[in-house]
């Protein structure tokens, strides 16, 4: 019998997981590879191109020589957990019990896992924002949670607040929010936070809320946190990281902020999926928690700037753009391209035709929209374009995007 055998397949099929074939690989991931081998400029994966900055650097170079190379507590080390707590006091004007509260895990992609597989049941229900970081999804299967999916619409990435009241009911255990919000740029308002607040209550839900983006705002916007919300202290679960803020996405160093309850299976789902981050870069992260002012200042200046570059490169390449308000992303529409003529494979719908098109063709790599929606052919116009990267890149993608015709 080989492994092409009938017979064989039926029992390989039988023999793995029924959850991870409900999802594909990181379409994100994906085109980063594609990138690689085509020899594109990558504007699809969200990583800087650019130096960290060497203070943190030279941390998690003391840190190691300092020996700090065992295992920390599982939950994170102290002088990290004491450094996210203060820093939040600041920013937020919420304290959190560093001892109860605060669970340091491998990047937020596990803190959001942590605290789905921590409070999720069999029939709990949870509501996605969508386009929603292509995660979330396989998120709320992998945990055992039945997604209900509302839309951010285009232009100013607003919901519709009777969409939103029919997606919760009895089932409903948490929401997830994404402020600022990738992949859309959106920075959801007092007003919008309250309204969700009120939900939240009258159902007896959780807002799980991704702040990873949270110095990363333009044009006046404010970053609240739903924890700060009257009322959401207690039935909120913050998820954060050093990743996007410090430029140093490889480490993966996240944490979550949780009332008590919730923080006692987080730690357990936590520990026996990845026992505790690296302790040297826990040790850097508490260094980096206490950067001055100056340093978020500059960060948001830089990202201005970069910004402002790639939305002129795209409008000038034909692109209809819809200007983010905080993260570092940009999502288009392809609709004045002929993307529809273009060659694919299968069902591919045109944005991921016209993505293979411009990573293979032209030479840059971008992220299909499909893969920020539920259903693929929501996202069929539109595409991602990340400006997280040097000027020497941007310059790259100028040059080759010139050669496309609306």
């Amino acid at each position: 019998m080989t492994a092409s055998d009938p017979t064989m397949a039926h029992i390989s099929r039988r023999m793995l997981s029924a959850k991870a074939a409900q999802f594909t690989e990181s379409v994100i991931r994906e085109m980063t590879r594609l990138a690689l081998k085509h020899g594109a400029v990558n504007l699809s994966q969200g990583f800087p191109d650019f130096a960290a900055p060497e203070e943190i650097k030279e941390a998690a170079r003391k840190a190691i020589s300092d020996d700090i190379n065992q295992y920390a507590i599982t939950w994170g080390a102290k002088p990290l957990r004491d450094a996210i707590v203060e820093k939040f006091a600041h920013t937020q004007g919420v304290r959190y019990d560093p001892e109860r509260e605060v669970t340091i895990c491998c990047g937020s992609t596990e803190a959001m896992m942590s605290a789905m597989m921590a409070i999720i049941n069999p029939g709990d229900e949870i509501v996605v924002f969508e386009p929603f970081y292509e995660n979330y999804g396989p998120d709320a299967i992998l945990s055992g949670a039945t997604p209900r999916f509302v839309k951010l619409r285009t232009p100013d990435w607003s919901f519709d607040e009777k969409e939103l009241a029919a997606a919760f009911g009895p089932h409903t255990k948490a929401i997830i929010l994404n402020t600022p919000n990738n992949p859309t740029g959106k920075v959801f308002t007092r007003a919008e936070l309250e309204f969700i607040r009120d939900l939240c209550v009258r159902w007896n839900a959780y807002c799980i809320t991704d702040e990873i983006y949270e110095h990363i705002l333009y044009d006046g916007a404010e970053h609240i946190s739903m924890a700060r919300i009257e009322g959401m202290r207690d039935r909120t679960i913050v998820i954060n990281g050093l990743s996007k803020t410090y430029s140093v996405t490889g480490w993966r160093v996240g944490w979550v902020l949780a009332p008590p309850e919730p923080t006692q299976p987080i730690r357990k789902v936590h520990d026996f999926l990845t026992v505790g981050a690296a302790a040297p870069l826990q040790q850097a992260g508490a260094s980096a928690m206490h950067f001055p002012q100056s340093y978020y200042d500059k960060l948001a200046a830089s990202y201005t700037a970069k910004r402002e570059r790639l939305l002129k490169i795209l409008t000038t390449a034909g692109f209809t753009v819809f200007k983010p308000r905080g993260a570092y992303y940009i999502m288009t529409d392809i609709s004045r391209f002929n993307a529809a003529a273009l060659p694919r494979a299968g069902s591919e719908t045109n944005d991921v035709a016209f993505a293979k098109f411009l990573v293979e063709k032209i030479g840059v790599a971008v992220v299909p929209g499909s893969s920020f929606y539920n259903d693929a052919s929501e996202g069929a116009s539109q595409v991602r374009f990340t400006f997280c990267k040097k000027e020497e890149t941007l310059a790259a993608a100028e040059e080759r995007l010139a050669k496309l015709h609306a």
